[in-house]
């Protein structure tokens, strides 16, 4: 008896569609949250918190199934979602200290989360569609620099962290989208 062959192309199709549905779920769930955080977050009350430690707590979840279904890029999945984690509860410990604490632990971790999406898009190249992933991680990290930087100014505010998610979703869309015509090819 011989063992069922499998050829490249359906390797990829059995990485990349999974990737492709996470990543149209992820876009979807960043405009809900940064609507949500746009219209709830001039002050840090008990839904701006929640929707702050959600926010993280659903990468860990995305990167889960993400690992469950890669077949590349696993280690950088589980530094994600070990470093998201521990951004759930600094977020949730940060309310409490206001708005610019907030804002620096989001951005630290942004700046290292970013990194380690760049890390994951670069191994996942030959998937195709990843282009959007190690450009949205390298902004990532700028854009986490920056609210570390506004953490330090009085007018600190959370509606930033809208922007961010969506365009941030917006990177996960466009990947989807490439997935797509990779899968096609």
């Amino acid at each position: 008896m011989t063992a069922p062959t499998v050829s490249i192309d359906e390797d990829r199709s059995e990485t990349t569609l999974p990737l492709r549905r996470l990543y149209f779920v992820r876009f979807a769930f960043a405009v809900v949250w940064a609507v949500l955080v746009f219209t709830t977050a001039k002050t840090l009350g008990p839904v701006a918190t929640t929707l702050l430690v959600l926010y993280p707590l659903f990468d860990v979840a995305a990167a889960v199934v993400d690992a469950r279904s890669a077949k590349t890029a696993t280690a950088g999945l589980y530094v994600n979602i070990v470093i998201s984690l521990l951004t759930a509860v600094g977020l949730g410990i940060a309310a409490s200290s206001g708005i610019p604490a907030v804002l620096g632990v989001w951005g630290a971790w942004a700046i290292v989360a970013g990194l380690v999406q760049l890390v994951v898009g670069l191994v996942r190249r030959s998937l195709g569609g990843q282009w959007p992933m190690i450009a949205s991680g390298a902004l990532s990290a700028v854009a986490g620099t920056t609210f570390v930087l506004q953490s330090t100014q009085d007018a600190a505010t959370l509606t930033t962290l809208a922007g961010y998610a969506t365009l941030g979703g917006v990177f996960f869309l466009i990947s989807a989208l490439r997935l797509g015509r990779s899968v096609k090819r």
